[in-house]
């Protein structure tokens, strides 16, 4: 079915700067079109007048104006010929997009502890004995039960964490749990929480 005016976004022109909508941008194609030049700025005028009332929240800015006849001449795809008030020859580097970044992919034997942990279990293993070590031991062993908790759908195990301990730091750091005491955690923390039905 093809009625005339009832088609959908997918199926028109992609926008430039989708941030202002089509309303803008059909303003701005109307200001390119127009036959002369005293037309076209007074035309490009008041869409940087529109354009700079639906981005008050930036008035503050020192480069604010600038921005926006940037982004005129981006939409109108530097077709637009006025007399711009300032220079709109670096407004590409505004459409160009960044390279993507890439994600750092670290071999981690136990997903649930992630990357820092075993960085610590690593500075465990050459840590001289001592109250630093100990300090260090208690952090690391609470911080895998708080990764345990969160990942581990709220089970967390003394025993599990002192033997996890002990294989990851190659036997250097052994967990006395009869003298070893863990912070006291609030579980709900932990729990999602869940939407309640309106009755």
């Amino acid at each position: 079915m093809n009625i005339p005016g009832l088609d959908y976004n997918t199926q028109r022109e992609k926008l430039i700067l989708p941030q202002y909508g089509r309303e803008i941008q059909n303003m701005v194609d109307h200001a390119v079109g127009l036959p002369t030049k005293e037309e076209r700025q007074r035309c490009a005028e008041t869409i940087i007048s529109i354009m700079d009332r639906m981005n008050a929240q930036n008035r503050g800015n020192v480069d604010h104006m600038e921005k926006l006849w940037d982004h005129l001449a981006l939409m109108a795809n530097f077709k637009l010929d006025i007399d711009y008030p300032c220079d709109v020859s670096q407004a590409l580097k505004i459409a160009a997009k960044p390279e993507p970044m890439p994600y750092p992919m670290s071999n981690i034997p136990v997903r649930h502890y992630g990357k820092l942990l075993f960085e610590a279990f690593e500075e465990l293993k050459v840590m001289e004995p001592g109250n630093r070590r100990d300090a260090f031991v208690r952090s690391v062993a609470n911080q895998m039960k708080r990764s345990l908790m969160q990942w581990g759908h709220g089970t967390s195990v003394d025993e599990k964490i002192a033997s996890d301990l002990a294989r990851f730091t190659d036997g250097k750091i052994q967990l006395d749990l009869d003298t070893f005491k863990f912070e006291k955690i609030n579980v709900r923390e932990f729990v999602q929480p869940r939407n309640k039905k309106k009755k």
